[in-house]
């Protein structure tokens, strides 16, 4: 996973003062449609070469916090900023600085990939070469090929291409991979990775965990409007612990204490399904621990632990359970 991020200071190209510290800026951000609050009081920071994934079901808000930050949605409430700037009232400072992939496209589909491109470039100061661009998001094939006659997933490949042809110090991407196959969403995964160490800022929304794990310095899973838990990827794991699950007969002495663990045993059938849950101590070393003390108990008594198996926390238990309203742990270095 790329963790490196940097921090720099980014020149105006109006002519503005030089912004320093996180180039994206959100607080307590309020969005509504009529009387519906699809985003309510969300707050975060993007540093420059940070990827910050905001992830959650359909209808968390997060699509509608793109827009905010796109210049598209009129909040009813806080504030985004990049660069320091309205991204709705100061849209002319901002061109070329900002871009984005968004779920829908506004290509044409007459034109060809290659057209599409330079008509892109057409409208920006300093662009990347349509060669150098359609050959990063593994397009070069098809430069000939018109709009219309791209899958879904060449699609998403050309709106990446139309976003980094720019040069943006700030990329936006919402569910950028969706429709790709296996290979195309990997070299995706790795021009993304590129875009960051080169310094760029970069928002991600997708409802794929294995690119939040894979790409994310810091994510945030957002439910009903609230981002309900927020960190880098190790310290929100923490907080959700580890389990050691296995299986005795009922008949079996009771399954002992373990230090900084939670233990639940239920039977069924003449057997004993047992899970501990170990939450407290160091993240790297507790399982471990708790295991040892385990198996030791298990030797003493003469006890065999059927099925014994060790599971980590995933994201995806993080996930499900704030899509089902449970309250989620939040250690040291996670925010609520």
């Amino acid at each position: 996973m790329f963790t490196t991020t940097r921090q720099h200071r980014t020149g105006d190209d109006t002519g503005g003062p030089e912004h320093e510290g996180p180039v994206v800026r959100v607080r307590d951000l309020e969005c509504a449609y009529g009387d519906f609050r699809a985003v309510r009081g969300v707050s975060f920071d993007i540093a420059p070469g940070e990827l910050f994934a905001l992830l959650g079901t359909n209808g968390a808000g997060k699509t509608t916090t793109i827009e905010a930050l796109e210049g598209f949605r009129r909040p009813v409430g806080g504030s985004v900023r990049l660069f320091g700037r309205d991204p709705r009232r100061e849209q002319r400072a901002l061109r070329g600085r900002v871009n984005a992939v968004l779920q829908e496209s506004g290509t044409f589909a007459d034109l060809t990939v290659a057209e599409t491109v330079g008509l892109a470039r057409r409208v920006h100061t300093r662009p990347r070469g349509t060669e150098e661009v359609l050959d990063r998001v593994g397009l070069a094939d098809r430069a000939g090929v018109r709009v219309r006659q791209l899958s879904g997933g060449q699609k998403r490949r050309l709106d990446l291409a139309l976003a980094v042809v720019t040069r943006p110090e700030v990329l936006l991407l919402d569910e950028p991979t969706t429709g790709m196959d296996p290979e195309a969403r990997r070299s995706t995964w790795n021009l993304i990775t590129d875009l960051a160490a080169e310094g760029v800022a970069i928002l991600l929304t997708t409802h794929y965990l294995e690119e939040a794990e894979r790409l994310a310095d810091r994510l945030a899973l957002m439910h009903r409007g609230r981002i309900e838990v927020e960190g880098r990827l190790a310290e929100v794991l923490a907080g959700w612990g580890d389990r050691i699950t296995f299986r005795t007969p009922a008949t079996a002495p009771a399954p002992p204490a373990l230090p900084d663990s939670e233990v639940e045993a239920v039977e069924a059938d003449g057997r004993r399904a047992v899970t501990y849950t170990v939450l407290e101590g160091d993240p790297v070393h507790r399982a471990h621990g708790a295991m040892a003390a385990l198996t030791a108990w298990a030797d003493r008594e003469r006890v065999g632990l059927e099925e014994l198996a060790l599971h980590r926390a995933s994201l995806e238990d993080v996930f499900l359970n704030v899509a089902d309203g449970h309250e989620i742990p939040t250690p040291e270095g996670v925010s609520r």
